[in-house]
């Protein structure tokens, strides 16, 4: 079953943080069972906030991925440039589908 992580955070420095995840990006581009998708997603509300959609082949895929030395690496760069704490929320999907 496909697995989805929510990162919900807030940052003025979300350029900063792209560049940190291209670089991973491509460093971790060939190895298997790292994340399939990743959406990213701004608070219309507050311009700060923000939600990552992270999808992963399984929760043990995910799990994996998150015991690796150079994920926690680069989370804690990613931290550094977040402001306040971050909220994470752990998802089985049930169910995805196109609409049109």
């Amino acid at each position: 079953m496909k697995f989805v992580q929510i990162i919900d955070f807030e940052t003025e420095r979300l350029d900063e943080m792209e560049q940190l995840l291209e670089q991973a990006a491509r460093r971790l581009a060939s190895r298997p069972g790292g994340p399939s998708q990743r959406m990213l997603l701004k608070d219309r509300d507050n311009p700060r906030r923000y939600l990552a959609l992270i999808e992963f082949d399984s929760y043990e895929e995910a799990m994996r991925n998150s015991e690796d030395p150079e994920t926690s690496r680069m989370a804690e760069h990613l931290a550094a440039l977040c402001i306040g704490e971050r909220v994470y929320t752990n998802c089985d999907l049930v169910d995805e589908r196109e609409l049109a």
